[in-house]
């Protein structure tokens, strides 16, 4: 039958760091002092950007569906993209883990793995972060993420004008449907599209580009097409207008696994995306593809079809 895993309540805390650590990375230029003391100290040169993300085992993943890998990889992908949604640079994570104390040490150092190594593709480093042991059957992660602007201003949100062409960096539906693979239990179907669910890739050096080429307003498709466009809307007093025929192509590339009318679902109300929505007063740079533009008025439409908002909303079930 061979020995029972190893769980957290089998190491003491700096044996589980001692294990851990060396799986992150953890210098960088900027920063004085790393993990092990009471807090990082960074050398900043100029304004930061500060964002937090956290997942829940059973309402954000799912173990029979993700390896702790695949945990770390998307903590870090979600909280980056909010980072270059504001045109920045990442620089650095503090890392939380709350755990049953039965959570197997396997899980945990798989779990720093892809973070670590989700971190070290982005270059970001790892500064720290905090270990909590947690009720029975609880395990959840939360990420901090730093990040610079370089002397640019923020993308704020606010910034859309009427005229402004509507653009998408990366991906529209593919983690949506991946999910509706995995829950149909028909994940061989697409592997690729349940590797996005799984491990979302978004396109962050996109963010910065964006912001060079003058984007007024830009955020991160966490939520859904349609609800996030409409927080644009709303906090720039405008309506976006998107153009189904520019956006047929996302649907496309996802019809044979999820069917025509699940493609489009996927692709305006599908979340865990993290691509990158922004308006443009101009030309939209490499990298971008224009789906709509900007009006008077309030909102979200297709076509000039008003649409509700829909997508993820953390507190319906």
């Amino acid at each position: 039958m061979g020995e029972p895993p190893m769980t957290l309540a089998d190491l003491r805390e700096e044996e589980l760091l001692a294990r851990i650590i060396p799986l992150l990375p953890t210098a960088a230029p900027g920063v004085l002092v790393g993990p092990g003391d009471d807090t990082a100290v960074l050398a900043c040169r100029g304004a930061t950007i500060v964002t937090t993300d956290a997942a829940v085992r059973d309402r954000d993943w799912r173990d029979d569906w993700c390896s702790g890998a695949d945990v770390g990889a998307k903590i870090v992908a979600q909280n980056l993209a909010d980072v270059a949604a504001m045109g920045g640079r990442p620089t650095g994570l503090v890392v939380t883990l709350l755990a049953d104390p039965r959570t197997t040490v396997a899980w945990v150092e798989d779990f720093a793995r892809g973070l670590g190594e989700a971190a070290r593709a982005a270059e970001a480093v790892v500064l720290g972060g905090d270990l909590s042991s947690a009720p029975a059957g609880l395990l959840a992660v939360s990420v901090t993420a730093l990040g610079e602007l370089d002397g640019r201003d923020p993308v704020l949100r606010s910034g859309a004008r009427v005229g402004d062409r509507v653009a998408v960096a990366g991906t529209l539906g593919r983690s949506a449907a991946g999910l509706v693979l995995l829950e149909q239990g028909r994940s061989d179907v697409d592997p690729e599209l349940v590797a996005m669910h799984r491990r979302p890739t978004p396109p962050l050096a996109q963010g910065p580009v964006a912001a060079l080429a003058g984007a007024r307003a830009m955020l991160d498709l966490s939520d859904g097409l349609l609800r996030d466009a409409a927080r644009i809307a709303a906090a720039s007093g405008v309506r976006l207008d998107l153009d189904r025929a520019a956006l047929a192509r996302y649907a496309a590339r996802l019809a044979p696994a999820v069917g025509d009318a699940g493609s489009w679902e996927c692709v305006l109300g599908g979340g865990e995306e993290h691509s990158l929505l922004a308006c443009f007063p101009g030309p939209v740079p490499e990298g971008w593809t224009v789906v709509g533009s900007v009006h008077e008025g309030a909102g979200v439409s297709v076509d000039g079809i008003r649409q509700s908002p829909r997508g993820w909303d953390h507190f319906r079930v």
